[in-house]
């Protein structure tokens, strides 16, 4: 499979704007759709490329990943770029969309049916993703939830951030495998120090010492402990539910023509509280893909109905004490973070 590098110049140089808040007060949003790939394919890239640097992903050799979609996409545009074939580990949730999507790009699918009954569809996927790897001599797997090179992926777009914005007080960023968490925090913090990062997390995810629950929200949140997850660098944390994430989607894309998915909707949200609770500091968020996959559940007024995620959102966030005592079942905000793998977790 020849690649063609030059795709890599698709990746990034994506834009910032200032997005409303309320009460007259913005905050800054990073808009990684408009990066071919979406935000994924900078760790995509940056896994690969370290991969082939280190020896262990030989030329042409298949690359294998499980994914709930936004890394595939990455994953594709770096194959394509180095040369490298994809096979893909989703799940039956995996929205039509994107599946037509992956089929267009040459991308092979393989359909897991049924949830792990502990650690859910990410079990389920990988467990048969280490049935492929076993049969498949000499394929590469880049492993996104402990992969270092994950968080290295980022330090471009840091460097972008710099470059776009004088400065930036507060920094809410999503986290599912941790990777661009970790990554901004790293390359960011030596150029603003006092920088605070929030941890957005989904409702029924295990990252932050919740129990794992079935969850309806995808891109966000995991059922099990990624390494790449640097806790130390989090000053608090949010949990956010559908209900609260699809409403900030649609609010956001009505007001602005801006919309995206589940991480888009719960760190905007988030973003925009801590706009509103603190005016004179200056928050910035990165809006990680744009609406497509999600234009038959988010944006469809009968699906959320279904869902019964149509409801009214909570304006604030509940407080607790201790992820580990409370379990939530809405936006909630801790501002006591720990490694879950440190502390005994609620069945």
């Amino acid at each position: 499979m020849r690649g063609r590098p030059d795709l890599l110049r698709l990746i990034g140089a994506t834009p910032v704007v200032a997005l409303p808040a309320g009460l007259g007060l913005d905050y800054l949003a990073k808009l990684e759709s408009h990066g071919v790939g979406g935000m994924k394919a900078r760790a995509a890239v940056a896994m690969l490329t370290a991969a082939i640097g280190r020896g262990e992903l030989a030329p042409e050799a298949p690359v294998i990943e499980s994914t709930s979609g936004t890394l595939g996409v990455g994953l594709a545009l770096a194959g394509k770029a180095l040369g490298h074939p994809t096979v893909l580990v989703v799940d039956d949730a995996l929205e039509p969309e994107m599946r037509a999507l992956f089929a267009a790009y040459g991308v092979r699918l393989e359909v897991v049916t049924r949830p792990h009954p502990v650690g859910g569809w990410q079990q389920a996927r990988l467990d048969r993703l280490a049935e492929l790897l076993a049969a498949t001599p000499g394929a590469y797997w880049p492993d996104q939830y402990n992969n270092p090179d994950n968080a290295r992926g980022y330090a471009g777009m840091a460097l972008e951030i710099v470059r776009q914005v004088e400065s930036v007080d507060v920094l809410v960023v999503s986290v599912g495998t941790g990777g661009h968490s970790a990554g901004l925090a790293a390359a960011l913090r030596p150029h603003w120090p006092r920088l605070r990062i929030i941890g957005v997390d989904s409702v029924g995810s295990r990252i932050f010492g919740q129990p794992a629950r079935a969850r309806l929200m995808r891109g966000l949140g995991s059922s099990i402990l990624p390494r790449n997850v640097a806790y130390a660098t989090f000053d608090e944390v949010h949990w956010v539910g559908p209900t609260e994430a699809a409403a900030s989607c649609r609010e956001l894309a009505g007001a602005t023509t801006i919309a995206g998915g589940w991480s888009t909707g719960a760190t905007a949200l988030v973003a925009a509280w801590a706009a509103r609770r603190e005016p004179s500091a200056r928050v910035l968020t990165v809006f990680p893909d744009g609406p497509m996959r999600y234009l038959r559940t988010i944006y469809d007024d009968r699906w959320c109905a279904e869902q019964g995620i149509d409801g009214a959102p909570v304006t604030h966030p509940v407080e607790i004490g201790s992820s580990e005592r409370v379990e939530v079942r809405g936006w909630a905000r801790c501002r006591a973070v720990a490694d879950p793998r440190t502390c005994e977790v609620p069945a």
